[in-house]
């Protein structure tokens, strides 16, 4: 086994995209691994039967992220089914886009109670199944480092938001031995934003490297930081973006 063996993970949003290459990976590093889905049951069950014939255990707990019972029940089911929760990759969200002059206070209120509220409840709700040497991780954006087209202004301030909440974490949680980061990915080839989708070329025009990353980029970042390399890093973002804010 890998790594992590012998850990268990809770992953937010691992059916699909970032989240499911993410749960893998961990699997794949020897961690036991719930992760949380809000619409894609069959998609989120067959993640689990990816992982269990890895030959860890796993699990899917149904979880809307602007649902704070069931965000905490989620923990609550990860941490009874495995004995407490090492890892925590809070990485469900959604990616509004369209005119600043558009935008609803409702619109407002929703992504940040998906991408700032969620976290923080989440990691509150951890923490007391969590010793020391745990690893909470983040997933952020990089336009929180560079906004290059109109119309991310409110995705970008809901991501920003992370920022914050990762380096006050890291001072309130490291006299426990618990680390936590942000792992910001740029365009990234999912369903939400495939690599061959009509605005795909002008993102890979932003970039150094000229391409998109795949979710196994993202993954590999999560996993060095929840991994024995990343023992002395908190507080901390890395970009995963192919240079889109070099």
């Amino acid at each position: 086994m890998g790594q992590l063996a012998g850990k268990s993970a809770l992953v937010t949003g691992g059916s699909r995209g970032i989240g499911a290459a993410i749960a893998k990976r961990l699997a794949r590093e020897g961690a036991n691994v719930a992760i949380t889905y809000a619409r894609s049951g069959d998609r989120a069950r067959a993640v689990v039967e990816e992982m269990t014939a890895l030959g860890v255990r796993a699990l899917a707990v149904e979880a809307e992220a602007t649902d704070v019972a069931a965000l905490r029940a989620a923990v609550d089911r990860a941490a009874t089914a495995f004995g407490g929760v090492d890892i925590l990759v809070n990485n469900a969200g959604i990616a509004p886009y369209g005119p600043f002059e558009d935008v609803t206070v409702e619109d407002v209120d929703r992504i940040l109670a998906i991408h700032a509220r969620a976290a923080f409840v989440l990691v509150q709700a951890v923490v007391p199944h969590m010793t020391a040497g745990g690893r909470i991780v983040g997933i952020g954006s990089s336009l929180v480092e560079r906004v290059p087209d109109p119309g991310w202004a409110l995705y970008a301030m809901s991501k920003s938001a992370l920022i914050g909440l990762t380096k006050g974490l890291a001072r309130d949680l490291g006299p426990r031995g618990i680390t936590v980061n942000l792992v910001h990915p740029g365009s990234t080839d999912t369903e939400m934003n495939p690599a061959d989708g009509p605005d795909a070329d002008g993102e890979r025009r932003h970039t150094a490297l000229g391409r998109y990353c795949d979710p196994e980029d993202v993954a590999a970042a999560v996993a060095y930081l929840v991994g024995d390399g990343g023992r002395n890093v908190t507080g901390a973002a890395l970009v995963v973006d192919a240079g889109a804010v070099a």
